[in-house]
């Protein structure tokens, strides 16, 4: 015996309330994901998306109605440059004059413009700085002495004759200079003491006074170099001496402590070491 099945059609009022069930059921789901999305993010994600979140397209363009910060890729602000072409290395009237056991001053019996600081003869252009350098470790409770500063051809003769005659003409090129090569005869140079140890003055000791461990953290503020260093004496031809200071200028002092050279025969590309002859 065969049976057939009811396979009549539902009436058209149940099509119609099925139909309008399944497409609310469907907005319901979409809404609950939309929701879940929203409060459920952290936050933008990296990449394309988190540009696109910050008002930048994935292409670099910027979305619409959306809040730029110019800030953000701005170029940071250049670091003011230096000319190192502005003063000669050669000139004996130059600020950044190189004189050293290879390089004499020229013409050899120069003698600069001088004006005195504290009873001592220096360049008028070095003294400005001088006398701010001095106030400034006063005021820092530091009591820094003047011992050197301009010493003409035939006085440096002198001294460096009687180094000569304490110890030796190999010793003396070691501690002084021969007439001609001293930065001292630039009027540009100075040697300072401390009342702290004055026994430490103009020896190797003075490095670890009070007076020198200023000099050396703050003297290229004032546009000062401490010229002979324990690192450099390779270049300069000169053992390390703590307590010598030689003005540049503040600009180029600034220049050599960021890119941490310390020689301005490093800087102007001019010999240096021990005497050629």
């Amino acid at each position: 015996m065969t049976i057939f099945l009811d396979r009549r059609p539902l009436p058209r009022i149940a099509v119609v309330m099925l139909a309008a069930a399944l497409l609310l059921a469907g907005c319901a789901s979409g809404a609950a994901r939309a929701t879940y999305e929203t409060s459920a993010s952290p936050g933008p994600r990296a990449g394309a998306e988190g540009s696109a979140a910050n008002g930048v397209a994935a292409d670099g363009g910027t979305v619409a109605g959306a809040t730029v910060d110019e800030s953000a890729d701005a170029p940071a602000e250049a670091v003011p440059g230096i000319d190192l072409a502005a003063h000669s290395p050669a000139d004996p009237a130059s600020p950044w004059v190189v004189v050293n056991k290879r390089v004499a001053v020229d013409p050899v019996d120069y003698e600069p413009d001088l004006t005195t600081v504290r009873g001592y003869l220096v360049r008028p252009d070095v003294a400005p700085d001088l006398t701010a350098l001095l106030s400034a470790a006063e005021a820092d409770g530091v009591h820094l002495t003047l011992r050197s500063a301009y010493r003409g051809y035939s006085k440096q003769a002198a001294v460096y004759e009687g180094w000569v005659a304490q110890l030796g003409r190999a010793q003396a090129d070691a501690v002084s200079a021969r007439p001609g090569h001293s930065e001292h005869q630039t009027g540009l140079a100075v040697d300072v003491g401390g009342s702290s140890r004055p026994a430490c003055d103009f020896e190797p000791c003075f490095g670890d006074t009070l007076e020198g461990r200023w000099v050396a953290e703050h003297a290229g503020s004032f546009g000062f170099l401490v010229r002979y260093t324990p690192e450099n004496k390779t270049v300069t031809g000169y053992a390390p001496e703590a307590w010598h200071l030689r003005w540049v200028g503040r600009d180029l002092a600034e220049y050599l402590s960021e890119t941490g050279l310390s020689t301005l025969e490093e800087v102007f590309d001019v010999p240096g070491g021990d005497y050629g002859r």
